[in-house]
């Protein structure tokens, strides 16, 4: 009887194993979900050119080059693009540019970002808006960008090399960045709407930005 027993037991404890075996161990060739969908952001080969709305010298057209002489340039430093291609060298951004550092896992981050794209569309020829994921996976970046209608430019930047260049880990952080590369403002006041964006802009590239 006992024997019997054993032997109908059996086929249920294979059964068992099998079940977390399976929960434990992905099925060969499994993949992110978010790898097999288009990237919602811009690649980044324009980011060496000037703004479409720029001359020559990188100054938006009809706005006064007045501002004060000065300022640091973005470190020598090459980051990966989200959509894949070249490394992009910051050194050879062209600005004037606003540059968002941000992570989905910061919720200041995650509340400023549509301010940041509407900037994107409000500013487009004026100036260009790139983001700069750090620390982050490609999955939760991917699934910020496609939630909020992210469609800029996006360098990837997992080790946080560009925060320990410029010696700052606040989060969430902005640099702005004026027509000869040089850098007039590192933003860490916490999450940016539309009207510090406009303001910003207005006191440190000398943009006036369209409402």
């Amino acid at each position: 009887m006992t024997r019997r027993l054993a032997l109908l037991a059996l086929p249920l404890l294979l059964v068992a194993t099998a079940c977390t075996a399976d929960t434990e161990t992905p099925a060969p060739g499994r993949q992110d979900p978010a790898a097999s969908r288009p990237s919602p952001f811009a690649d980044c080969a324009t980011l060496t050119s000037a703004p479409d709305g720029a001359g020559d010298d990188g100054v938006p057209d009809g706005s006064a080059d007045d501002r004060p002489a000065g300022g640091s340039r973005l470190p020598e430093l090459s980051l990966t693009c989200f959509t894949g291609g070249a490394p992009v060298a910051l050194r050879d951004v062209r600005g004037p540019a606003v540059i968002n550092i941000w992570a989905s896992w910061c919720p200041p981050c995650r509340k400023e970002l549509p301010a940041f794209q509407r900037l994107s569309q409000r500013a487009d020829g004026q100036l260009r808006v790139i983001g700069v994921n750090t620390q982050d996976s490609r999955a939760a970046a991917q699934s910020i960008g496609e939630d909020f209608g992210v469609r800029f430019p996006m360098l990837v930047d997992q080790g946080k090399a560009l925060q320990r260049e410029l010696r700052r880990n606040a989060f969430p952080m902005t640099v702005f960045l004026d027509a000869d590369g040089q850098i007039r403002h590192i933003d860490t006041s916490g999450a940016l709407d539309d009207a510090n964006l406009t303001e910003l802009v207005q006191q440190h590239l000398d943009i006036a930005v369209k409402a």
